[in-house]
């Protein structure tokens, strides 16, 4: 089997280059960063350029396109124009989906947690209130909707935050708080913000089985199995690493001015275990981090 990834550079992506690369022929995509890509068969590519996009798909001819690519978190995409934001969240998406659908390929699409009401209440199901209220969750969810009237041979994932150690140039939340939590600084971290945190390794591998079932036209639920908010994260890290609790600095959304008050993404994530796909716990996770670093 063929699978073509993009956004072969990112938090995600660089996992799911090793991870995918020792069952299939990947092709893997990146553009302004390397990271491991060098380590795969690769090739630099701007999918905005959809001409050279087509021409790269037509030769590769892959089973299934992996599409982690996105100008990826909210604060990062108010940096860009907001035509720059839709171009690549959602033109590009719509354009897999259509190649896709020419060649008979599967699309994996990497969605956010963030597309839900963040007001409705803990563990939100597939059928809960959309509301995004960033522009990135609003383009992804456009995405969504652009796959959804191109063609059925899909799985929209809605992942929720991730984390770990990401490699080479990519970074996350988490990594920070390890850094400074090891180099006894203190940090604060929400405590009114509740998500369903999934390791970054425990993504690839979830989405690896999933490649290997035969599942389409669905929207999954793509996180970890507790409802967690950072401070409790933090919590956890303290406990598994012996770092001090008293350096975690509780701290609101609104205290801090965040512009996106969004207070409970946590997922139900029943479908996805119903495939016979579950996350490891959020502790396991952090001992395993801790045990290869």
């Amino acid at each position: 089997m063929k699978i073509f990834i993009t956004g072969g550079s990112g938090l995600l992506g660089q996992y799911l280059n090793r991870t995918l690369s020792k069952h299939y022929n990947i092709l893997t995509q990146y553009n302004e960063h390397i990271g491991n890509c060098n380590e795969f068969k690769s090739i630099k590519l701007s999918l905005i350029d959809f001409e050279k996009l087509e021409s790269v798909i037509n030769e590769f001819k892959p089973n299934i396109i992996v599409h982690t690519a996105a100008i990826s978190n909210a604060h990062r995409a108010e940096n860009y124009p907001s035509s720059y934001v839709y171009n690549i969240n959602v033109n590009v998406t719509k354009k897999l989906a259509e190649l896709c659908d020419k060649i008979g390929a599967k699309l994996i699409y990497i969605s956010t947690d963030l597309v839900y009401a963040g007001y409705r209440g803990s563990y939100l199901n597939e059928n809960s209130k959309l509301i995004p209220i960033s522009l990135y969750a609003e383009t992804k969810l456009m995405g969504e909707i652009k796959i959804q009237e191109t063609f059925d041979n899909y799985l929209i994932l809605r992942q929720a935050l991730l984390f770990g150690f990401g490699l080479n140039h990519s970074k996350c939340f988490f990594q920070e708080i390890y850094e400074k939590l090891k180099s006894n600084m203190p940090i604060k971290l929400f405590t009114n913000q509740y998500r369903s945190p999934l390791e970054i390794s425990d993504a690839a591998r979830m989405i690896l089985e999933l490649i290997n079932k035969d599942i389409k036209k669905e929207i999954i639920n793509f996180g970890g199995q507790e409802r967690l908010s950072r401070y409790q994260l933090g919590e956890f890290l303290c406990e598994e690493a012996g770092f001090d609790k008293s350096l975690l600095i509780g701290t609101t959304m609104e205290e801090e001015n965040y512009p996106y008050i969004i207070h409970d993404v946590s997922l139900n994530i029943d479908k996805l275990k119903s495939f016979g796909v579950c996350p490891k716990s959020v502790k396991e996770s952090i001992r395993e981090i801790l045990k290869s670093n």
